[in-house]
C-alpha cells in the first residue's frame, strides 16, 4: 500500500508542476504588462507550484502518521499538519535539518520527496531561464 501511495504522490507532483508551468508558458506572453514584470509572474507562479506540491506531500505524511502501519516521524514533532508541512519543506528542498526523523515505511516517501523536489526545482530553474531569455530585455 505504501508503494502505491508513493507512486501516486510523486506522479501528482510531476503532473501539478507540468500543468502549472505549461499554463504559465501560455499565459505569460499574453499579459498586458511590461516584459520584465512577466518574469515576476513566472517566479511567483513557480513558487506557488512548489508550495502546492510541498503541502500535498505534507498531507500525505499526515495521512501516513495518523494511520497505522506506515511508520512515524519522531523528534521535534508534535503530529500536527503544520509540523508535517515543516518536515515536507525541509525534505522537498533537501535541507533536512534532522530535527525530525522518519521511521518505518514513511522513510521511502521522504527520500522520494527529496529526489522529486530536486528534479522539480531544476525544472523550474530551466523554465525561468527560458522565460528570462524570452522576456528579459532592457526595453521592458
Amino acid at each position: 500500500m505504501y508503494i502505491l501511495i508513493n507512486i501516486i504522490t510523486i506522479a501528482l507532483a510531476f503532473l501539478i508542476h507540468y500543468e502549472l508551468l505549461y499554463r504559465m508558458s501560455l499565459t505569460i506572453p499574453k499579459l498586458p504588462v511590461p516584459q520584465r514584470l512577466k518574469i515576476l509572474f513566472a517566479l511567483f507562479g513557480a513558487l506557488i507550484a512548489h508550495v502546492i506540491e510541498i503541502w500535498m506531500f505534507a498531507l500525505v505524511y499526515y495521512y501516513m502518521i495518523t494511520h497505522s502501519g506506515f511508520g512515524e516521524l519522531v523528534g521535534n514533532f508534535t503530529g500536527t499538519l503544520l509540523d508535517c508541512g515543516y518536515y515536507s519543506v525541509t525534505s522537498y528542498t533537501s535541507l533536512g535539518f534532522g530535527d525530525i526523523v522518519p521511521h518505518g515505511h514513511i522513510r521511502f516517501l521522504t527520500g522520494f520527496e527529496a529526489l522529486t523536489g530536486l528534479m522539480l526545482i531544476t525544472w523550474t530553474a530551466s523554465f525561468l531561464f527560458i522565460e528570462m531569455q524570452r522576456f528579459w530585455s532592457t526595453k521592458g
